[in-house]
């Protein structure tokens, strides 16, 4: 029986018992090692301690064959410019035992997630995240891969409109707000810099946390180049009204990726939490309905950021 709990339909079996197969057959030396599963409310990927220095990735859905080769070929390249730490590849394993894809063995980052251990220094962590965001964006982009979520939030019309459709009949949220909101995110201009790099899913449990303190970025799974609007969704995932305006600061974005960035985040709080709620994944649903609320408060009170133009680096 697979030790992690199923998500998706087509989720591939993993147990620590694969995992030790794996690391056996392809890295010899690590094979006398405890394999131990991390709990995570993660849906791409199951993460398993290898002895105390290690931690095993390997994505959840055949979907994700290309997250490892990203993040191997790509965090090298980026941590040296990064303020804040970042998965440290170690070796990159192959399909084998029955399990069809591209694994990966990565170093073992201290701390917890900032979902399951909050952060206290709120106001610290959105000057730290913010300027995590600017200096991942000014890196040179030549030749990465499209991001997941760089192009434009249209394409989430249909799935967006169904969740407020679905959770504004049962009274989950205030369905005439949130189709006013999103309505004018798809009246927004849309990105026409250079395509720039972004993580793509900066939300509390992709965040490590030590003594209340932000340390550390993870799950680099969806990297890639484009709109840098998604990362800071983070703005309304993780932050809220009295240190939004300190991570916009320190991220250092214009108006109109601010806006798209607020869109995003009613994006995803309305999709994830119509997708996982019901027990399917508490957390993620918890995380969405959060999102949710900070957006629709802050339509409510009228302090969204207006279009005022200008372009930042």
């Amino acid at each position: 029986m697979p030790s992690t709990t199923k998500m998706h339909p087509d989720e591939l079996d993993i147990d620590t018992t694969l995992v030790e197969g794996l690391v056996s057959d392809q890295f010899p030396q690590w094979a006398e090692l405890p394999v131990t599963r991390v709990e995570s409310a993660g849906t791409d990927n199951a993460m398993y301690r290898l002895g105390d220095d290690m931690v095993v990735r390997l994505p959840r859905l055949p979907g994700g064959a290309h997250q490892i080769g990203i993040e191997h070929r790509w965090l090298p390249r980026l941590a040296p410019h990064l303020p804040l730490a970042v998965p440290v590849p170690l070796a990159k394993g192959e399909p084998g035992r029955e399990y069809a894809l591209p694994w990966g063995v990565y170093g073992w980052l201290d701390g917890a997630n900032a979902y399951d251990t909050p952060l206290v220094e709120l106001a610290d962590a959105a000057v730290k995240l913010g300027r995590f965001v600017a200096a991942l964006r000014r890196v040179d982009a030549t030749g990465g891969p499209a991001s997941w979520r760089g192009g434009p939030l249209t394409g989430n019309d249909e799935s967006v409109r169904a969740a407020i459709d679905d959770m504004g009949a049962d009274g989950t949220i205030d369905g005439a707000a949130a189709t006013a909101v999103w309505e004018d995110t798809l009246r927004l201009p849309q990105w026409d810099g250079a395509p720039v790099w972004l993580h793509g899913d900066l939300l509390p449990g992709n965040l490590l946390t030590e003594n209340g303190r932000l340390t550390a970025v993870i799950d680099f799974g969806g990297l890639g180049v484009g709109d840098p609007a998604a990362d800071v969704m983070a703005a309304w995932t993780l932050f809220d009204a009295e240190t939004r305006g300190l991570f916009r600061e320190a991220a250092d974005v214009d108006d109109m990726t601010w806006a798209r960035g607020r869109g995003w985040a009613l994006c995803f709080g309305l999709t994830a939490e119509h997708y996982y709620r019901g027990g399917k994944n508490p957390v993620l649903a918890a995380v969405g309905h959060r999102a949710v609320a900070e957006v629709l408060a802050e339509h409510e009170g009228g302090s969204g950021d207006r279009d005022r133009g200008g372009v930042r680096g």
